[in-house]
C-alpha cells in the first residue's frame, strides 16, 4: 500500500568494478554489499522499498533494481545516496521516477 502523497521511484545499480560479478568480490566489497543488503532490508521493513533484486546474469549488462516510495525527488535522491554500496562507490546508481501500470499478486521472496 502506497500513501497518496508519496511517489514511486526506481533505482538501477551496477557494479563499478565489473570483475566484482565475473571474478568475485574483494573482502571490502563483500562487507559493503552486506551493508547494502541490510540497508535495503531496513527500508523494506519500514515500508519504503517495495521490491529489490538483481538479474541472474554476471556480464556487463547485469543490474540490480530497487522500487521504492518517497515524498519527493530530493527524498528519493537521499535514499539512493545513503545506500552504502552507492556511497562507498562499489555500485553506481541511476534514479528514475516511476508509475506502476499494472500490479499483480505479491512476489514470494527468494529463499
Amino acid at each position: 500500500y502506497i500513501m497518496a502523497e508519496k511517489s514511486l521511484y526506481i533505482y538501477k545499480i551496477q557494479p563499478v568494478r565489473q570483475e566484482m560479478v565475473t571474478g568475485g568480490r574483494t573482502s571490502e566489497e563483500d562487507h559493503i554489499v552486506g551493508e547494502h543488503s541490510s540497508y535495503l532490508e531496513r527500508l523494506t521493513k519500514q515500508g519504503v522499498v517495495l521490491l529489490a533484486g538483481r538479474t541472474l546474469t554476471n556480464d556487463y549488462a547485469g543490474f540490480g533494481i530497487i522500487i521504492f516510495s518517497a515524498e519527493s525527488q530530493q527524498a528519493a535522491e537521499k535514499i539512493v545516496r545513503n545506500d552504502p554500496a552507492v556511497a562507498q562507490r562499489v555500485m553506481r546508481a541511476e534514479l528514475y521516477p516511476f508509475r506502476a501500470g499494472l500490479v499483480g499478486q505479491p512476489i514470494p521472496p527468494a529463499e
